[in-house]
């Protein structure tokens, strides 16, 4: 895990948190845009046509650099931000979290609302899946054929221990293997494909790329 990258989540999540009659429907979606975000809202708001309120909270980017948050007719910053506030407590991105409440009667005041539209989204959070992100250097390897099955169980074994992760192999006129890895582990594929190839085979480096890693 990079500990300087957010996590995301797996899969679409749904709470509800019951307040002195009001119930408050949490719907946590992983995005990779605005526009799937407002999509997911404008689903919500047709599927639930007569709740009062769907407030809305969302944090895009590999740096969680884009952020948005909608009351939706809640006295202001009782809702969309205190939402926004915990998805940027719990370092989440790629993600929108909307509630929908329906007003069971009774006033919850400012307070009130701050915590119960704070704790459906921490609530449904501790539900989630979550998605570590690391960056990782993209390898190539280039195999002869007749030593591509040999390769490609080293290559596991190999990325297996090294927080590495073999992203597959193409078969052209040689089998060329790819695999992500950690930056800091680049000299030792290099010595260790040397050792199993005597000497003949040489990985090359390519890009950076940002990698989502289920936890668990």
């Amino acid at each position: 895990m990079n500990p300087d990258l957010p996590s995301t989540i797996a899969a679409p999540v749904d709470h509800e948190l019951v307040v002195r009659r009001s119930r408050f429907l949490a719907h946590l979606a992983p995005v990779r845009d605005v526009e799937e975000a407002d999509a997911v809202v404008a689903r919500l708001r047709k599927e639930m046509w007569d709740a009062r309120h769907h407030c809305v909270a969302m944090v895009l980017g590999t740096h969680a650099d884009r952020q948005r948050s909608s009351d939706d007719g809640e006295p202001s910053g009782t809702a969309g931000v205190p939402m926004l506030e915990v998805l940027r407590h719990r370092r989440v991105t790629d993600v929108v979290a909307v509630v929908t409440r329906y007003f069971g009667g009774v006033l919850l005041g400012a307070g009130g609302l701050v915590r119960a539209y704070s704790g459906a989204v921490a609530e449904a959070l501790d539900r989630a899946q979550l998605v570590s992100r690391r960056v990782l250097t993209e390898v190539t390897l280039d195999v002869p054929h007749g030593e591509a099955g040999r390769l490609d169980h080293v290559l596991r074994d190999w990325a297996s221990t090294h927080g590495a992760v073999l992203a597959g192999a193409q078969y052209l006129d040689v089998a060329r293997f790819t695999v992500l890895v950690p930056p800091s582990a680049l000299p030792r594929l290099h010595d260790d494909v040397a050792a199993a190839s005597a000497g003949t085979l040489t990985p090359v480096p390519g890009p950076e790329r940002v990698v989502d890693v289920p936890a668990g």
